[in-house]
This record gives structure tokens, C-alpha cells and sequence, in this order.
């Protein structure tokens, strides 16, 4: 099947969403078309012009963004002085209402990959009425048994990654939270302190999350290196801001929320995170979801099995 070709935006701009921050936003494919929302991932990640690939552009105005503090939005979480506690998960919750009033869009599909599919997921249970699909990919649901796993679980495959990544952080810092305390060092007020604290935990990210060279490459750049770190380890260090009390978290919890929003995940068989089997519980915990595996595919949109059934799950809710 393939994507779509590739197209530019008709529209665009720097939206205000208060407390200091204007996020970038653009709009692609039928003015007249089906609103489609796309959330990317990272945390801090930044959209893609790839994304807009994903959808027919005969059919679907095709709305993108760069989420708080990443990509072109302002302020940039690599600043110091970038302040990150009006960075989360309500703030970028909020953020998305007033893109869809601004664009004068009553309900829209929306489309998520990793961390976008946690921030879908969640807006999709907060703001049901304003969801009339979702379709996700390298699916998570942002939830602290996800998180361990991730920091810590991992270890276990990737012993000398870890052994580096552990190795940065002080001794009496290792037993406990490992994104809080990578946070904290990015957070010091010594330059090189951060700096090392960035290029460790993008270091560990290469090594569990397999990536094509143009993915990795960006961890090149000091600025998206910083910004990407920073804004993972706050909300890694945080619950993702979803007052997760509970390991599960509340995303699994509140699966009923959505039984009237259907939509389409789709999981690489060798994504890490299956290893917790949440996304199978997702799945039967919410009514009208299809769970699309793909063979021998990771985490994340682009491998070609991936590709193939993203589209054609934009493709059927676009005839709908």
C-alpha cells in the first residue's frame, strides 16, 4: 500500500496557548476534508513532515503540531530557563482545545505513536464528545510499570547500556526513580552537568528503542538532544502527569471512557513494551478497538508492516 506523496502545508502559524508558550501548527491535504489531529511522540520529539503521509490528502485536512517546548514551538525546552512545570500533561491537553477552537474543528480523528498515543489516549477519555476516532501506533499507556520497564527492566537485555546509563547517576540515586533522577541532573545549574546527563539518557534510548539513522541522528543536535532529554525525564520522573497511583495507571483504568470512540492500534510483534502484555489488556478493556500485531516490526510508525496498516486504518475511517 505505501504512503501517500509527499505535500506541504496550505496553513500555518504560532498559535498563543498562554503561560508564556505559542506552539507551531500547520494544516495539510482538503481544507474541506476530514479533520485529522496527528500527536507525536517523545515526549519532545517534534512532529514530521512523514506524518502527513500517512493519510489520503483528497480526503483529510491533516492538522499537525510541535507540542509544548519542542520542535518549532517556543519557549524550547533545551533553554535553562524554560519553565517545566507548565509543560504537562493537562497544559498540553488544554493546548489541543485550543488549536481545534482556533481551527473551528467540532470533532476530529486522532492519531498518536508512542507518547502521542498515551496523550491521545488520555484527551480521547477526557474529551470524548471532540474524538471521533483514534489510530495508534507503538502503542503505551504511560504508566509507571511501563516506565520501570523501560529504565530499569531493560537492563536485563542491554547490560552494558545499562551499566553506562546507571554509572552516571550518584550512588544513593540508583535504587530509586531513574528518569527523576536523570531529571535532576539535567536540571543543575552546571552546564556540563546537563550536558552529560542528555547525551546518557539518549544514549540509552539508542540502545533499547532501535532506530533508522535519520532518528538517531538528530541526537546530533545539542539543542534537540537537551530538549528531547529534559522533557522525557520530567514527565518519565512525573507519571506522566496522569496521577498514577497504581502500576496499571489510569489510562488502562478509564478504558470504558472511550467504548463510544472507536479506533485501530497497531503494535510491532518486537516492540519492547509488549513485554507487559498492556496494550492486549488495552484492547479488551476497550470496546470497538482493533489490535493490528505486526511481524518483526518494533516500536514506533515507520518499518513498511507498520506503515501498510496505518494507512489503510486512515483509509477506512476516512470512507466512513
Amino acid at each position: 500500500m505505501g504512503l501517500y506523496p509527499e505535500i506541504e502545508p496550505y496553513d500555518g502559524g504560532m498559535l498563543d496557548v498562554g503561560d508564556g508558550n505559542r506552539i507551531y501548527w500547520e494544516t495539510c491535504g482538503n481544507p474541506r476534508g476530514k479533520p485529522a489531529l496527528v500527536l507525536h511522540g517523545g515526549p519532545g520529539s517534534g512532529s514530521s513532515p512523514y506524518f502527513r503521509r500517512l493519510f489520503d490528502p483528497a480526503v483529510y485536512r491533516i492538522v499537525l503540531l510541535d507540542q509544548r517546548g519542542c520542535g518549532r514551538s517556543t519557549p524550547h525546552a533545551s533553554a535553562y530557563d524554560t519553565d517545566m512545570r507548565v509543560n504537562t500533561t493537562e497544559h498540553v491537553m488544554a493546548d489541543l482545545e485550543v488549536l481545534r477552537r482556533h481551527l473551528a474543528i467540532e470533532r476530529w480523528l486522532v492519531w498518536g505513536v508512542s507518547w502521542g498515543s498515551v496523550l491521545g489516549l488520555r484527551y480521547a477519555q477526557t474529551h470524548p464528545e471532540m474524538v471521533s476516532e483514534l489510530v495508534l501506533a507503538g502503542v503505551a499507556t504511560g504508566s509507571n510499570r511501563e516506565v520501570t520497564l523501560l529504565t530499569r527492566g531493560l537492563g536485563t537485555l542491554f547490560p552494558e547500556a545499562f551499566e553506562r546509563f546507571l554509572g552516571l547517576l550518584p550512588e544513593d540515586e540508583r535504587d530509586g526513580n531513574l528518569a527523576a533522577a536523570y531529571n535532576r541532573l539535567i536540571e543543575s545549574p552546571d552546564p556540563a552537568v546537563r550536558e552529560r546527563a542528555a547525551r546518557g539518557w539518549t544514549d540509552w534510548e539508542t540502545a533499547i528503542i532501535p532506530a533508522p539513522p535519520r532518528s538517531v541522528a538528530r541526537f546530533e543536535d545539542a539543542a534537540f538532544r537537551m530538549g528531547f532529554a529534559r522533557t522525557v525525564t520530567h514527565y518519565f520522573g512525573n507519571d506522566h502527569f496522569l496521577g498514577a497511583g497504581n502500576d496499571d495507571g489510569v489510562v488502562l483504568r478509564d478504558a470504558s471512557l472511550i467504548k463510544n470512540v472507536p479506533g485501530t492500534m497497531v503494535q510491532g510483534s518486537l516492540d519492547l513494551g509488549n513485554l507487559l502484555g498492556i496494550v492486549w489488556r488495552l484492547h479488551h478493556a476497550w470496546p470497538g478497538s482493533e489490535l493490528i500485531v505486526v511481524d518483526e516490526a518494533g516500536h514506533g510508525a515507520g518499518a513498511p508492516g507498520m506503515t501498510d496498516a496505518l494507512v489503510a486504518a486512515t483509509d477506512k475511517y476516512g470512507r466512513g
